[in-house]
C-alpha cells in the first residue's frame, strides 16, 4: 500500500472501524483483530508515521488522550487496496471456475 507497512495499514482499518479512534482503543481493536498484544510505543510511533504522511489527522481530546481520523489521502488509500483486493480474490474465482 504505496509504502506502508503491513501494520500501518492494519492501522488505518482500525481507525476506519472505531467509531471514535482513541490510541489505546485503536491499540486494543488491533490486538483484537491481529490476536497479539503490540506495545503502546509501537502504536503511537506508526500513528505519528501516519500523521507524518496526512493518512491521519490526530486531535487532542484532553491532555493525556489523542483522537485520530482517516483523512481523504487515507480513505482514498484503503478503497485502493480493499479494491486490489478484491480484484486479486475475483481474478482467484475466475481462475478456479476456468480450470474446473
Amino acid at each position: 500500500m504505496f509504502g506502508l507497512t503491513g501494520f500501518q495499514r492494519d492501522l488505518l482499518y482500525c481507525i476506519a472501524g472505531e467509531e471514535e479512534p482513541y490510541g489505546l482503543g485503536i491499540k486494543q481493536a488491533l490486538e483484537s483483530y491481529r490476536d497479539i498484544e503490540v506495545s503502546t510505543g509501537r502504536i503511537y510511533s506508526n500513528l505519528n508515521i501516519l500523521v507524518d504522511n496526512s493518512y491521519v489527522v490526530k486531535d487532542s481530546i484532553d491532555s493525556r488522550t489523542n483522537s485520530y481520523e482517516l483523512t481523504a489521502e487515507g480513505k482514498k488509500l484503503l478503497l485502493n487496496d480493499r479494491n486490489g483486493r478484491q480484484t486479486d480474490s475475483q481474478r482467484y474465482e475466475q481462475h478456479i471456475c476456468v480450470s474446473c
